[in-house]
């Protein structure tokens, strides 16, 4: 499923990079959302995005941490897995972007787009699994999974606070928050394996 979501995304954005209309029919935009009933922005907005940059930074990572993922699903509930990964993208998508419609639902000049969300939910899935398995950033940098889960979940909540940017750091928290939760609501005794876990770090 990783590389069907993959290909589909990339098709999806590639189109959209050429066609504005697309771009604007499908990008995230709590204002048209609530007044103009737009309801399919929740989920569109995480198949386009902004730049190839921002498009290839998601799905290397997807690309990766999916595959992990995905593994782990099949292994714990069989054939379900599959349904129960897919629902844990779109859900990731969905969930991320609801604190942005709160607070952005008055707001007509505010737009959004990319995976972002669902890729976090992916992401910290695969931390709940195994949160001691080393992550490394570029590369370099590698440390437990569950040291740089806590420094993004910190870096996003202020980040997002501060709203300087034009990066979406609510989809990043609440896309992380999503996909730790649904993981342990599908399987709630991954709850001790993952304190275990973190004990054996300890």
């Amino acid at each position: 499923m990783t590389l069907y979501i993959i290909i589909f995304t990339v098709i999806i954005s590639i189109i959209a990079f050429s066609k504005q209309e697309l771009f604007y029919k499908f990008q995230f935009n709590a204002y048209q959302i609530k007044y103009d009933k737009q309801y399919h922005r929740f989920i569109t907005h995480g198949f386009i995005h902004a730049d190839w940059i921002h498009l290839l930074m998601n799905m290397f990572v997807l690309f990766f941490f999916g595959s992990a993922v995905e593994e782990y699903f099949a292994f714990l509930f069989q054939e379900k897995g599959a349904v129960y990964f897919i629902l844990l993208y779109i859900g990731g998508i969905l969930f991320a972007a609801l604190p942005s419609y709160k607070r952005h639902q008055e707001h007509s000049y505010y737009n959004s787009v990319g995976a972002s969300g669902a890729v976090s939910a992916v992401v910290f899935s695969s931390v709940i699994f195994d949160p001691i398995r080393s992550i490394c950033l570029y590369g370099v940098l590698c440390f437990p999974g569950i040291l740089w889960a806590v420094a993004y979940l910190v870096y996003s909540y202020y980040k997002g606070k501060e709203e300087n940017d034009f990066i979406n750091h609510d989809a990043h928290f609440w896309g992380a928050i999503f996909g730790s939760l649904f993981t342990i609501a599908l399987k709630p005794a991954l709850a001790l394996h993952f304190i275990s876990r973190i004990i054996d770090l300890i």
